[in-house]
């Protein structure tokens, strides 16, 4: 998926991936960090709709939008960042890539700007560990702050639809059974998975813009002609490994609406879709859904992401906040430079190098 945003929107970032290798075991790759650089507001960033999207609490500690940033790749379009090592390895990994960050020429970039990390990711608190390490040699100012939010829905292992729905409360419960009977009423309900995404973009496009129209991800501009490139790339490289999926609801044989989704096994994330808007009589959306949580739970999964953002339907289905976390590190005045000479960047431990 990295790839395919790069390839997409990589005119308007630079690389700055960091690989994390093991010097003790012939340069044994321990980590990847997938990092970019770029100022935090481009020049093309508002005809392309390029935003760091900010809907739950208090605004977030500024940045000048002149600033030269280290970002997380893809973090314009992400609802979730990490850092790529084993659990273990962690710790020795994050500092690895904040001695790399360190030894940078100052000129090279002014704010540290991680989103979209869970703040019940290791990752996170692995990050926050080795930033305020370096901290008082590099002269940083770090902070964390919770950045928004995505509702998940959990399903217990063992319980059917039926099961589920008695989880929520009357008045939800009784408006979900009402819609999905109505829409019983004129066909079979089916929720198809598309043998070929790729070929069938076209289709989930058209249902995206009826519902989304100026609002929706393709509009006919640079920015929709990115999104895209990107949904072209999504499907061709990650469809075929099953993590990404295109699906098309129907009732009676009619196509109403359309769905991707992510699947890692243990968890469905609900990543986009596009309805019918001349079939808002079925309830295309309220189907949809309810057709991903039964599929999950005939599938074992035991949760179903919404994803970021507060969207009330989201929370209509019994999903509850999980939230994701900015680290935003800050140059401060009085700074003693480069931290490489309390073991940051060592030849002992593991160290980063990359390409930008």
């Amino acid at each position: 998926m990295q790839r395919a945003w790069w390839n997409a929107y990589g005119n308007t970032a630079h690389d700055q991936t960091l690989v994390v290798v093991d010097e003790a075991v012939s340069d044994e790759i321990v980590g990847i960090a997938p990092l970019m650089h770029r100022h935090e507001l481009e020049p093309g960033d508002v005809a392309a709709r390029t935003t760091l999207r900010h809907q739950v609490g208090p605004a977030l500690r500024p940045v000048s939008a002149s600033a030269t940033a280290v970002f997380f790749g893809a973090s314009y379009h992400a609802d979730y960042a990490t850092i790529l090592a084993a659990p273990a390895d962690l710790p020795a990994v994050c500092h690895a890539v904040a001695a790399a960050l360190a030894d940078e020429d100052p000129s090279r970039w002014d704010v540290i700007d991680l989103r979209r990390l869970r703040a019940g990711d290791p990752a996170t608190d692995a990050l926050v560990a080795a930033f305020e390490w370096v901290a008082p040699h590099g002269g940083w100012l770090v902070t964390r702050e919770q950045e928004e939010v995505c509702p998940v829905l959990t399903l217990a292992p063992g319980m059917d639809f039926e099961g589920y729905l008695g989880t929520l409360d009357k008045k939800e419960r009784h408006e979900i059974r009402r819609k999905i009977r109505r829409a019983e009423a004129v066909g079979p309900v089916a929720l198809r998975k598309s043998e070929a995404p790729f070929a069938d973009l076209e289709a989930f496009i058209d249902l995206h813009q009826k519902r989304w129209g100026e609002d929706g991800l393709f509009p006919d501009t640079e920015g929709g002609a990115a999104s895209r490139r990107f949904f072209a790339e999504l499907f061709e490289s990650c469809a075929p490994t099953g993590i990404v999926e295109l699906d098309f609801l129907t009732v009676g044989g009619r196509r109403i609406a359309a769905g991707v989704i992510l699947d890692d096994g243990h968890t469905v994330y609900y990543y986009n879709a596009g309805v019918e808007p001349d079939a808002r009589e079925l309830s295309p959306g309220v189907v949809m859904v309810a057709s991903y949580i039964q599929r999950a739970i005939e599938l074992g999964r035991t949760r179903l992401d919404f994803m970021r953002g507060n969207e009330p339907y989201k929370y209509e289905w019994g999903a509850v906040d999980e939230p994701i976390e900015r680290l935003l590190v800050l140059r401060t005045a009085g700074g003693e430079g480069a931290a490489g000479g309390d073991g940051t960047g060592s030849a002992a431990g593991p160290t980063a190098t990359g390409g930008r």
